[in-house]
C-alpha cells in the first residue's frame, strides 16, 4: 500500500515537473519570439539609415588617427577638431565633384549647341585606322558614315542609342545618390568623431560581449582593417586616378575631365585598366604615332602601378595576411557593392582569427593528457 502511495506521489511530482518544464519552455519561446520581433522591427526602421551609419563609421575609423593629430594640435578642443575635420572631408568630396562637373558642362555645352543647329560634323577617319587589326575595318566604316551622313548613322543606331542614354541617365542618378549619401555619411562621421570616446567605449563593450577576452584584440583588428583597406585600395585608386588625369590633360585627350571622372569610379571598382584601353585607342586615332606611343606607355605604367603599391600598403598594421584583406575586399565588393570592400575584409579577418583560435584550442586539447 505504501508502495502504491509512493508511486502516486512520484507521478504527481513528475507531472508537476513536466508542466513546469513546458511552462518554462513556453515562456522562453515567447521571450525569444518577442526579442526577434523587436530586433526585426528596429532593423526595418533603421534600414534606410544603415548605409549612412556604416559609411559614417568607416570614414570616422579611417580618419581617426589624423583626427587625433588635429585634436592635439588644437590643444584638445574636440568639438572644434571635429568641425574642422568634417569641413575638410566635405571639401575633399565637393571640390573635385564641382570642378569635374563644371569642366564636363563646358565641354558638352558647345556640342549640344552644334547638334541643335545642325552644324555638328565629324572629321573623316585617319588612313591608319583602317590598318588596325580586328577592329580597323569596322571602325573605319562607322567613322566614315558618321563623317559623311551623321543623321543616317544616328537613325540606324537609334535603338542602341536610346538604351545607352537610358543607361547613362540611370548611372547619373546613381552617382548623384551616391554623392548625397557620402555627404550625409561625412556629417555622421563628424558626429562620431566628436563623441569618439563614447563610441570607442560602445565598440569595446560590444567586442567584449561578442568575443570575451579577445574583445580588445578584435576591436583593434577591425579598426586596423578598415584603415588598411582605405589606404591600400582607395588610396591606391586615388594615386592611379591622379596619374591617369595627369596623362589625360598633358596628352590633351578630348574630354579629359570626363575621362578622369570615369577613371576615378573605375579605379575604385578595380577596373581602371578598362578605361585606359579605349583612351589609348582614341589617342592613336587622333594624335601622331609618337605622342600616342608615349601616352600608351604612360597608361601601362598607370595600369600596373597598383601591383606595386597594393602589396606595400594593403594589410599594413593588420595581424592577418594581406591575401585575406584583398580577398575580403574583392569578395565583399562582389557581394555587397562598394561598402562590401570594407565590410568584407573585416568579416573575413575576424573569421580568420577565430579559425586560428579554434585550431589552437583543438591542438591544446589534443596535446593535453
Amino acid at each position: 500500500m505504501a508502495s502504491v502511495g509512493h508511486l502516486a506521489v512520484q507521478a504527481v511530482k513528475s507531472s508537476a515537473h513536466h508542466k513546469a518544464s513546458l511552462k518554462a519552455i513556453l515562456e522562453a519561446a515567447i521571450h525569444i519570439g518577442l526579442t526577434v520581433l523587436l530586433v526585426v522591427g528596429c532593423l526595418l526602421i533603421l534600414w534606410p539609415f544603415i548605409p549612412l551609419l556604416l559609411w559614417g563609421i568607416i570614414i570616422s575609423v579611417a580618419s581617426y588617427p589624423s583626427f587625433q593629430k588635429l585634436e592635439r594640435a588644437l590643444g584638445g578642443r574636440r568639438r572644434l577638431s571635429a568641425a574642422i575635420a568634417t569641413v575638410l572631408l566635405l571639401a575633399t568630396l565637393i571640390v573635385p565633384v564641382v570642378l569635374l562637373a563644371q569642366d564636363a558642362l563646358e565641354g558638352v555645352r558647345p556640342l549640344v549647341a552644334r547638334l541643335r543647329d545642325g552644324s555638328l560634323t565629324v572629321p573623316p577617319p585617319p588612313a591608319k585606322v583602317a590598318g588596325w587589326p580586328i577592329i580597323g575595318s569596322s571602325l573605319t566604316q562607322l567613322w566614315s558614315m558618321a563623317s559623311t551622313n551623321l543623321s543616317e548613322l544616328l537613325t540606324r543606331f537609334s535603338p542602341q542609342i536610346k538604351v545607352l542614354l537610358a543607361a547613362l541617365l540611370s548611372a547619373s542618378k546613381g552617382i548623384t545618390f551616391a554623392i548625397l549619401q557620402f555627404l550625409l555619411s561625412i556629417l555622421v562621421s563628424g558626429a562620431l568623431l566628436m563623441h569618439a570616446r563614447g563610441a570607442a567605449e560602445v565598440a569595446r563593450s560590444l567586442a567584449n560581449r561578442l568575443f570575451g577576452e579577445q574583445g580588445p584584440e578584435f576591436q583593434q583588428l577591425m579598426g586596423a582593417t578598415i584603415r588598411s583597406v582605405t589606404i591600400g585600395i582607395l588610396g591606391v585608386a586615388l594615386i592611379q586616378s591622379l596619374l591617369a588625369a595627369f596623362g589625360f590633360f598633358v596628352g590633351r585627350l578630348p574630354g579629359a575631365s570626363v575621362w578622369s571622372a570615369v577613371f576615378v569610379c573605375a579605379a575604385v571598382l578595380q577596373l581602371g585598366t578598362l578605361v585606359l584601353i579605349p583612351a589609348a585607342i582614341y589617342m592613336f586615332a587622333i594624335a601622331s604615332t609618337t605622342k600616342a606611343v608615349i601616352f600608351l606607355v604612360w597608361c601601362i605604367i598607370v595600369g600596373t602601378i597598383d601591383n606595386i603599391l597594393k602589396p606595400l600598403l594593403l594589410g599594413r598594421g593588420v595581424s592577418v595576411p594581406t591575401v585575406v584583406i584583398f580577398l575580403g575586399a574583392i569578395g565583399g565588393f562582389v557581394a555587397l557593392g562598394i561598402i562590401g570592400m570594407f565590410v568584407g575584409p573585416v568579416v573575413l579577418s575576424i573569421g580568420y582569427k577565430l579559425f586560428l583560435s579554434w585550431l589552437d584550442e583543438s591542438t591544446a586539447t589534443t596535446v593535453d593528457p
